[in-house]
């Protein structure tokens, strides 16, 4: 979750808070907003940006910024604000595209769903369920890139090490309450592939 000024991103009742990225580092400003252009032509944010189109919740150029953030996220969403981008814990365009990804749908989310409590801990885990599953977050390469080597069952767990930090910065779900909520949404969420026919 998060709301940004240019300088610093706190955390805020939006949703959808990825972990960073990245390590330290990070883009320049004028580099990452670039990064962030080049992304809107990847077929997936494409198809993201069309599908909120069609829900009615057509997203105008300003939804998607970026921002240097205090919090150690990589992005996040926010009813209010749009999609954030955090360029300081970001360094390569890969990174950017996901977190736009990621965070376009937690956006088709909102929309969909008149009734999302990003302060409720099933609803916040549901949104994080299917943006780490349908996003790619937890794509082998990925994973690999960040010190986790599974071949067998890697998705499904690091969809839920995922969701589990996002859900951390979340100040209504005690970590006991997140684990419960993720176990009892998990097989309805997983499986919900909306707005694609399958998992891309």
């Amino acid at each position: 979750m998060a709301r940004a000024t240019r300088t610093n991103a706190q955390p805020t009742t939006g949703g959808g808070g990825v972990p960073s990225a990245a390590p330290g580092g990070g883009l320049p400003m004028a580099e990452c907003e670039k990064m962030i252009r080049r992304s809107l032509r990847d077929p997936k944010v494409k198809f993201l940006r069309e599908k909120l189109e069609k829900s009615g919740c057509g997203i105008g150029s300003n939804f998607i910024k970026g921002y240097n953030c205090e919090e150690a996220i990589a992005g996040g969403y926010n009813r209010a604000e749009g999609v954030v981008v955090c360029c300081n814990h970001l360094q390569i365009q890969d990174q950017v595209t996901q977190v736009v990804i990621h965070e376009l749908i937690h956006a088709y989310d909102d929309c969909r769903a008149a009734n999302l409590d990003w302060a409720n801990c099933a609803h916040h885990a549901c949104t994080e369920i299917r943006a780490a599953h349908l996003s790619g977050d937890c794509h082998y390469k990925r994973e690999l890139f960040r010190g986790f080597l599974k071949l067998r069952g890697h998705e499904q767990e690091c969809v839920r090490r995922r969701v589990m930090q996002s859900l951390a910065s979340n100040p209504n779900c005690s970590e006991t309450g997140a684990k419960d909520a993720t176990e009892a949404v998990w097989n309805i969420c997983y499986n919900d592939t909306e707005p694609f026919d399958t998992v891309p």
